[in-house]
């Protein structure tokens, strides 16, 4: 009697074993496709890692602009996640066609760090001791006197860009040094406005320098 007991549980087992089985193998297959869009903005999630929790933990990963597309079976169990967002789970439903679309929603994580203040020294000793070799002697007079030494304005001149004054007066300053040596400077002398150099040709004109008789070779 026991050993029948025991077939027969053996036997209802085997028989339950093979049903779900076969139901899990007769489930329908679908192309499984969809966009990942944040809640609230409405913009794409990237490259999202798409696990189908149902079918071994097979893994997709959706494109720049949220998209994915892939191979499943009605009922699994999908699930979505990404950095930065709060993780979605999604159930395949029932469908007469051979393809499912979705429009996933994600919900995106803002998490609030407390206030820090960062200080530049190590510790409250490294503090205190650079603190004391402050050289803080100096009054106001000497601090100016300090800052406008030729040294300390040649320093700032050159990392210190010009203001559109100072280039605007350089230039007029430039031009105004052009025109007063304009007389001097050999490249703005001009023969034809010279009235000496007139006056030389006409007295030559008058002693006959430029006779056809003199000028005969």
């Amino acid at each position: 009697m026991p050993n029948n007991s025991f077939r027969h549980i053996l036997i209802l087992c085997l028989t339950l074993v093979l049903f779900l089985t076969g139901q899990a193998q007769e489930r329908k297959i679908v192309q499984f496709s969809g966009l990942i869009r944040s809640i609230g903005s409405d913009l794409p999630v990237a490259y999202v890692s798409i696990t189908n929790i149902s079918f071994n933990n097979q893994v997709f990963v959706s494109n720049n602009d949220g998209y994915f597309s892939f191979v499943a079976h009605v009922g699994d169990t999908i699930r979505f996640s990404s950095v930065g967002y709060d993780p979605v789970t999604f159930v395949i439903p029932t469908t007469d066609l051979d393809r499912h679309t979705a429009h996933i929603k994600m919900q995106s994580l803002v998490i609030e760090l407390p206030a820090v203040t960062p200080f530049p020294w190590a510790s409250y000793e490294h503090y205190v001791s650079e603190f004391m070799a402050l050289n803080l002697g100096d009054d106001h007079i000497a601090a100016a006197r300090k800052n406008l030494t030729p040294e300390a304005l040649a320093a700032l001149a050159r990392i210190v860009p010009r203001s559109a004054e100072e280039i605007q007066s350089y230039n007029s300053l430039q031009r105004h040094s052009i025109m007063n040596n304009k007389n001097i400077n050999q490249r703005f002398n001009n023969p034809l406005l010279n009235p000496f150099a007139w006056g030389e040709l006409i007295q030559q004109i008058k002693r006959g320098d430029w006779s056809r008789e003199k000028l005969k070779y």
